[in-house]
């Protein structure tokens, strides 16, 4: 026997789900016109200026192993680098190139502009309550680990 149905958690998943399905359509779009995948545009957007491979996994929340497949295809493209860290020469940290950061920035400029569509329909101080409440759910704050905004 299945637990009865909250009428108002099944309508608020359908909601959510459907802003963050926008919100992603729009990003492929955009990882699309920039000759990426969406997980390759993820990766690019969430570097920061100089991030090690680990991190970039953690981010996207994928295996180590994956992360070395989604960089050799932006290394083949010249939009990042690999070089020794500064902190451990053993390992591998992860820079943007002059083109992975102009493609960053179009990506990143492109997610806030749809998102600021998306958005438009609410108020200010309406945007404000529903970022707080958002933020109160668990991982809705998640800070560092979402990678950078």
């Amino acid at each position: 026997m299945s637990a009865p149905t909250d009428p108002d958690v099944r309508e608020l998943s359908t909601l959510v789900t459907g802003a963050a399905e926008r919100l992603r359509a729009a990003f492929n779009a955009a990882a699309a016109e920039q000759g990426l995948t969406p997980v390759q545009a993820a990766a690019l957007v969430n570097l920061r200026e100089s991030a090690p491979m680990r991190d970039l996994a953690r981010w996207l929340a994928c295996d180590p192993s994956n992360v070395t497949q989604i960089v050799d295809a932006l290394e083949r493209r010249g939009l990042v680098g690999r070089q020794p860290s500064p902190q451990d020469r053993r390992v591998k940290a992860l820079v943007l190139t002059d083109e992975g950061r102009r493609r960053q920035t179009v990506l990143r400029e492109r997610g806030h502009a749809q998102a600021t569509e998306l958005f438009a329909a609410l108020g200010p101080d309406e945007r404000v309550l529903l970022r707080d409440l958002l933020a109160r759910l668990p991982g809705g704050g998640c800070g560092e680990d979402c990678g950078p905004a």
